[in-house]
């Protein structure tokens, strides 16, 4: 081989790059970098002393949304040296304007159905309420969660063990950690885990993009939380938009973890979430494991 052919082959990588740029590797750096970016700027923004329920409350989230969103991208490029394609402009305002629709329409469906077979009664109209409490909870909870579960570690996992691996493990994780909110049971998290862990998986994977999927997980929990009062994955029920009670059984009105432990919302939220997994299928989104590549 002649010098200039030398000169041009490519410097295969260091032992420290190859061990940093394996899936796991980035699994763990990254969860750590961006959940750590949204809890300083979270604490930072408390330190002030802002109350609940006020504009600046709602103004602190969209800074840790945006914080954690500035650290994904700057931890895409700098460890793992490649283009943020989750966060990516291009599509951004209809896939989220897509998401929070459907997120809206879902479960207010869901609802409504809960509602005809007696589970829920509108008693009427408080006003404004919580809104201000509502929107930063879903701000918080739609970008932080969504960058963190399906962003990076159902990413870096489909890697490894592929699509139907990954999207299984992110889907139990996600619902065994809602099992210390408040008021949560064994079968709220098996709820959280088939309804929102499939629904929120296959909208990234229908997309490759987390727009979709943050204006789906938005929606749901502002429209659960201040539109229809009620208690949003545990908890005291907020003072939203409606004046509501939940009666019946358990199974139809979920408890006191809420609506979201319906099998009346296990059943929408799954079915959605399967409808999209089978889109991203045709769409050739799904990887196989790495020992099948």
């Amino acid at each position: 081989m002649n010098d200039a052919a030398l000169a041009a082959a490519p410097v295969p990588p260091s032992l420290a790059r190859r061990i940093i740029a394996f899936p796991l590797t980035l699994l763990i750096l990254g969860f750590v970098w961006v959940a750590a970016a949204g809890v300083a700027v979270g604490r930072s923004w408390d330190v002030l002393g802002f109350e609940r329920n006020t504009p600046e409350k709602m103004l602190g989230a969209v800074l840790m949304a945006a914080a954690v969103i500035l650290a994904y991208k700057a931890f895409k490029r700098c460890v793992e040296r490649a283009p943020d394609t989750e966060f990516a402009a291009n599509g951004a305002l209809p896939e989220l304007a897509a998401g929070l629709a459907f997120g809206t329409a879902l479960f207010t469906v869901m609802t409504g159905i809960v509602a005809l077979l007696g589970g829920f009664e509108v008693l009427g109209v408080r006003g404004a309420g919580q809104i201000w409490t509502m929107l930063a909870i879903a701000i918080v909870s739609g970008t932080i969660e969504e960058t963190l579960f399906r962003g990076i570690v159902l990413r870096h996992l489909e890697q490894l063990i592929g699509t139907w691996g990954a999207l299984a493990f992110t889907s139990a994780l996600f619902g065994l950690l809602h099992i210390v909110n408040p008021d949560a049971t064994w079968w709220s998290s098996l709820a959280i885990a088939l309804e929102a862990g499939i629904l929120l998986g296959a909208a990234y994977l229908l997309t490759r993009r987390l727009w979709l999927a943050i204006g789906i997980h938005a929606a749901w929990n502002f429209t659960q939380g201040w539109v229809f009062s009620v208690p949003v994955s545990g908890g005291d029920a907020p003072l939203g938009l409606l004046i509501t009670r939940r009666v019946g059984p358990d199974w139809l009105t979920g408890g006191d973890f809420g609506l979201e432990a319906s099998v009346v919302a296990m059943v929408i939220a799954t079915s959605a979430g399967v409808l999209l997994l089978v889109m991203a299928a045709r769409r050739g989104q799904i990887v196989r494991p790495m020992w099948r590549r």
